[in-house]
């Protein structure tokens, strides 16, 4: 497959098949990528899984992080890796090891590894390269060309009032996980 160019169809197919998301190098750091993405994605109402050896057994956005992906107690039907290329393959390879496979491997941003894709794909699953989920979930539901920029997609669908226009996802947006800004906030309105 090329993995210079995916179509919208392909991008919007997979975001719209998939449930689970295992992010291998998820940061709990509100000021990471991975943090931005993991809570977008949950807050769309994906099921989020952190995988991050440093953080095992702790909690991100209430979700409880894995060591690594054999830990995960559930099938995960994406595997999204937010490290760099050189960790592509050891994930793959790790990815390949579930049972079931996950549907899916997702290299954000930066993160490209051709004989990573390779063996994924050999093995029947589908392969996303330098894309995050997130800019691309945003991109195809139109929601970033509320803040003026262009997706490169056109709808005759009326925004809904009062709320930013989603993609048809079959899915309702969750309310993710809390912040400590959130809390914050909300403590002061509580009068506490």
């Amino acid at each position: 497959m090329n993995h210079d160019s995916y179509s919208d169809d392909s991008i919007r197919g997979i975001l719209s098949t998939v449930k689970t998301i295992a992010m291998v190098g998820a940061s709990e750091k509100e000021n990471r990528p991975s943090y931005f993405a993991f809570k977008y994605l949950l807050e769309r109402g994906y099921r989020m899984i952190p995988v991050n050896p440093g953080h095992a057994g702790e909690t991100m956005l209430g979700q409880k992080t894995y060591a690594k992906l054999a830990d995960i107690p559930e099938p995960v039907d994406m595997v999204d890796i937010f490290r760099g290329s050189q960790y592509a393959m050891a994930v793959v390879q790790e990815a390949l090891e579930l049972k079931p496979h996950p549907q899916v491997i997702w290299m954000q941003l930066g993160v490209r590894n051709d004989e990573a894709a390779a063996l994924a794909e050999t093995n029947g699953l589908k392969v996303v390269m330098n894309r995050c989920p997130k800019i691309e979930y945003g991109r195809l539901s139109s929601e970033i060309a509320w803040m003026g920029v262009n997706t490169r997609t056109l709808s005759s669908r009326k925004a809904t009032i009062g709320g930013i226009q989603r993609m048809s996802l079959n899915r309702q947006s969750g309310p993710g996980g809390t912040t400590q800004a959130a809390d914050r906030v909300q403590r002061e309105k509580d009068g506490h």
